[in-house]
């Protein structure tokens, strides 16, 4: 193609965006402005090192923005495209919930079917008190596998479902079905089994027969590491060093949890085939979407979200997702055809912060502007001078510079692993320390605290720190089983 041909092209794109914007009932200029403020917000995030991935965004009129930042592969310099390849970690859930309600319609499991009779080898003391609805909105009371204590030993090798099952996601139930909400990826995990079980085929394969092939999702499937997949992200994390190559995880264990690969495109085809009845009858598609307790539908949350000025509210059904290297949200309102999807290969990544301007935008409401990492700043005063003068410069920026740094539990936790995992256990209990001042009542800093004087081998204060943190966190189940390992044998019941 010539100048003269590349011309009258790119002459011809904007005469064709034109001609849609103005049949749309919308000015060239305000759609232009609202797809430059949306590009800006995201530049900004990456800009801060907040977010490195896809965006797509939608609006009641269509398409609004569909872009890339950063890099798919940081080693090899290879830039990311809106039809990178990422895993999409516990968004997940939501297509797994999809194949569940289609088996629903068409009569092969019920929503008040037990996991006992779902899955005739699981144990029945529990199985036969849990249902299907338990498992979807997480009120089962089954632990999350990914809490239990031995999981992280075992992420990088593939475990068979007939093992994983028994040891992983059969615990004793923490309540009564139904009586409480709590996360737990072993639901989701034994909701692909019993789909595999009903069909009578691999999870991956149902959900491509099911949902990716009548949709078009032609970029989407079950993440295989040995497979040879073309335009897939390596996946980081974000340390005060810089980026990192994600630690190895084996994805066979995510499984329905947390194992399926999307990109943006794909999964605005998911969510304008949700906008339809073509996947589930309309009586079936309100069931998934009828939140739970906690707000907590099928595979979805669905409740009110304030945006950035603190007081406008819009009814979102969403769900984010966080696996090793990727970091991961979709959010979309069914009322307004409206979706905002991000896709980030760099774990940690503030896709919600992203997420919340950017609806924000869409509904006229100033975004809030990405906010340096206080961690980073604290890291960089540690480096030139002592710790002291590291708690010094945390206190004085946010006495003095409180809006300008990202300030939560997190952050100072991050700096204080980063110190242990260097050795400077000294340093990182002064860090964590600072952490229990600034968020006395948030059980996992004390916890914090408590994992680094045990390092330090100062078993009685590292038991005071467990003590503390199980008064804010009773769930914190390494705690207790520290706790039992560090109290004396004379203290012990007989």
């Amino acid at each position: 193609m010539g100048a003269r041909d590349r011309m009258l092209q790119r002459w011809m794109d904007v005469r064709l965006a034109v001609g849609l914007a103005l049949v749309l009932g919308v000015t060239p200029a305000l759609a232009a402005s609202k797809q430059a403020s949306i590009d800006k917000l995201a530049a900004q995030y990456h800009a801060f090192q907040q977010f490195n991935g896809t965006v797509l965004v939608m609006d009641e009129k269509g398409l609004v923005l569909k872009k890339a930042y950063g890099l798919a592969d940081f080693e090899w310099r290879v830039p990311a495209t809106p039809d990178t390849k990422f895993r999409i970690a516990s968004v997940t859930k939501q297509f797994t919930s999809m194949v569940i309600m289609q088996m629903v319609a068409d009569g092969s499991v019920g929503l008040e079917d037990t996991l006992g009779k779902l899955l005739p080898d699981y144990r029945q003391d529990t199985g036969s008190r849990v249902t299907l609805t338990h498992l979807l909105n997480h009120t089962s009371g089954i632990p999350n596998f990914t809490s239990h204590p031995d999981f992280g030993k075992v992420s990088r090798q593939p475990i068979p479902s007939v093992e994983f099952i028994p040891r992983f996601a059969s615990g004793d139930l923490e309540f009564e079905p139904g009586t409480k909400y709590a996360y737990s990826n072993s639901g989701y995990y034994l909701l692909g089994a019993i789909i595999e079980r009903v069909a009578g085929k691999p999870y991956a394969q149902v959900v491509q027969e099911r949902i990716f092939d009548p949709v078009g999702m032609k970029n989407s499937g079950y993440d295989v590491s040995a497979t040879v997949l073309p335009k897939r992200a390596s996946g980081y994390v974000a340390t005060l060093d810089g980026l990192r190559n994600a630690p190895y995880i084996d994805m066979g264990l995510p499984f329905a949890a947390g194992g399926l690969y999307s990109t943006v495109e794909d999964l605005a085809l998911w969510s304008r085939a949700l906008q339809g009845d073509t996947l589930l009858p309309p009586a079936l598609k309100q069931r998934m979407f009828t939140p739970g307790l906690q707000g907590y539908a099928f595979g979805w949350e669905v409740q009110p979200v304030k945006l950035d000025d603190g007081k406008t509210e819009v009814a979102l059904q969403s769900h984010r997702g966080g696996v090793e290297g990727f970091s991961t949200l979709i959010s979309r309102s069914a009322e307004t055809k409206q979706a905002v999807i991000i896709l980030s290969n760099v774990r940690g990544s503030n896709v919600q912060g992203l997420a919340s301007g950017i609806w924000s935008l869409l509904h006229g409401v100033k975004p809030h502007a990405p906010r340096r990492s206080i961690a980073e700043a604290v890291m960089a005063a540690l480096a030139k001078g002592t710790v002291t003068e590291a708690v010094a410069t945390y206190r004085t920026l946010t006495a003095q510079k409180p809006d300008e740094y990202r300030r939560n539990p997190g952050e100072l936790n991050r700096l204080g692993y980063h110190l242990m995992k260097e050795g400077r256990l000294a340093d990182a209990i002064e860090i964590f320390k600072l952490n229990v001042e600034m968020y006395p009542t948030d059980g996992n800093v004390h916890d914090s605290l408590g994992e680094a004087y045990l390092a330090q081998g100062d078993k009685r204060l590292a038991a005071e720190s467990y003590r503390r943190s199980l008064e804010f966190d009773p769930k914190n189940a390494d705690a207790v089983r520290i706790l039992k390992e560090l109290e004396p044998p004379s203290a012990k019941s007989p």
